[in-house]
């Protein structure tokens, strides 16, 4: 069975022609993700087809991940803990004809904002895609307030979809995370108001002030360490990779909650000591509705903050990889439509990459067809072996066709060289198929 059956393989459109239709199109996509989807599509047919399923009225963006969701929880249950990652990104569709689209960052860019809920295991294996929104700002009018809902309630909504996941699977605990965006009133309020169902680590942007008259983060900062912890931050926004030391203080504080009580929660602070010169010092600010008791619960805190690095990656490979601020399509609609598929791609190339090196010995069938796993070893001159291969060897050949040199010190591929060789692989699997039709008929 192919990956797109599995995740689409429940899909419900009201004509089976229309399920059918999403599993190939998903598969044709997922083949080739950096082209477009009439480079992806075999032939003019193809191509039609797609278009009309993405314009008819049954095909909705939220039916398509609806069925990768489901798929996704069979996933998630197998977790005692689960990161339900939370974060925001623009997506620019500016100079192109497409209606609905609204201005960004920059008032005179034309795009739309997306918010995904991006659910890995604490080892960081991506398990899917459980809830995402998709909005297109309102135009301002003069020097008015923009009009539209107010874009801090994506935060609360998501936040309550992943609430309901985890009531619906109480023997998986759903851990929340956001960055600062995520540090909203109203988002700890619906955690407390929901009997915290899931839990939440939040980065803090405000230092708030206490009942008692002090700040929040003077107050942490005055207690005494629990302890230090080393980790290898990796590169990014300017930032070379490199190790960072960090000394954990986490205080059980009570915050004014502007209802006439309080809100009881934690907050941790984790500060880098003796940063490289010319480094900025890595600090993070942490809300948590969890109790930490001890230096082993602050790191499993941090541990989780710091996997929220993995929605950053899919964001990548969805922008770069998928190219999904490439698709024409007359509104968006349609791009939704699409952008749901592209979104489920993404996933599949990240737990891959992820997969090749948390379990780098699982046999390459549960993954991969044998056309697909044999196309690599092909490609690469090597001979095929008669039993099924590890997982890693695999993706190392396949990363291979994409520019990864598998040299001893090169560690293990990434994300863009294994989404680049999977493109080759594809063209050579469609190529082998139809010889072996030819030699059949």
């Amino acid at each position: 069975m192919s990956w797109a059956k599995d995740e689409f393989g429940t899909i419900e459109l009201g004509d089976r022609r229309l399920n059918k239709r999403a599993v190939l199109l998903a598969e044709r996509l997922g083949q080739q993700p950096g082209a477009s989807i009439p480079g992806a599509c075999r032939n003019w047919a193809e191509t039609a087809a797609a278009y009309r399923f993405l314009s008819h009225d049954q095909v909705g963006w939220e039916e398509i991940l609806t069925a990768h969701a489901q798929a996704s929880q069979a996933r998630i249950r197998e977790h005692a803990v689960v990161l339900c990652l939370q974060d925001t990104t623009e997506l620019d569709y500016n100079g192109q004809a497409m209606s609905g689209l609204g201005p960004l960052s920059y008032e005179a860019q034309r795009g739309l904002y997306l918010h995904p809920t991006y659910v890995v295991s604490p080892e960081r294996e991506p398990l899917g895609i459980t809830n995402a929104w998709t909005w297109a700002r309102e135009f301002k009018k003069g020097d008015t307030p923009r009009g539209g809902i107010l874009e801090s309630v994506r935060w609360v909504e998501s936040y309550e979809r992943i609430a309901e996941q985890a009531r619906a699977l109480p023997g998986t605990r759903h851990v929340c995370v956001g960055d600062r965006e995520s540090d909203i009133l109203a988002l700890l309020l619906k955690a407390r108001e929901l009997e915290y169902a899931a839990d939440y680590v939040v980065r803090c942007q405000h230092n708030r002030v206490l009942p008692e008259g002090d700040k929040l983060w003077e107050r942490v900062m005055a207690g005494e360490p629990l302890g230090r912890v080393r980790f290898e931050i990796p590169a990014g926004r300017g930032r070379k990779a490199r190790t960072v030391e960090q000394e954990l203080r986490a205080e059980r504080v009570s915050l004014p909650d502007r209802q006439g009580g309080t809100l009881e929660l934690t907050c941790l602070i984790a500060t880098e000591i003796q940063a490289p010169a010319g480094s900025t010092p890595v600090c993070w600010r942490l809300l948590t509705n969890r109790t930490v008791r001890g230096l082993e619960e602050a790191v499993e805190l941090l541990d989780w903050y710091r996997a929220r690095w993995e929605i950053e990656l899919f964001f990548l490979v969805l922008k770069e990889g998928c190219r999904v601020e490439r698709l024409q399509l007359a509104d968006t609609r349609r791009l939704q439509s699409a952008l749901a598929l592209y979104m489920v791609i993404a996933w599949r190339i990240n737990r891959l990459m992820r997969l090749g090196r948390t379990l780098p010995d699982l046999p390459a069938d549960l993954l991969f067809e044998a056309d697909e796993w044999r196309a690599a070893f092909i490609l690469n001159k090597k001979p095929i072996p008669k039993a099924v291969p590890p997982l890693n060897t695999v993706l190392r050949l396949i990363a291979q066709r994409g520019g990864f040199l598998a040299r001893r010190h090169d560690g293990e591929p990434g994300a863009r060289t294994i989404w680049l060789g999977l493109q080759q692989v594809a063209v050579f699997v469609e190529g082998m198929r139809h010889a072996r039709q030819m030699d059949q008929g």
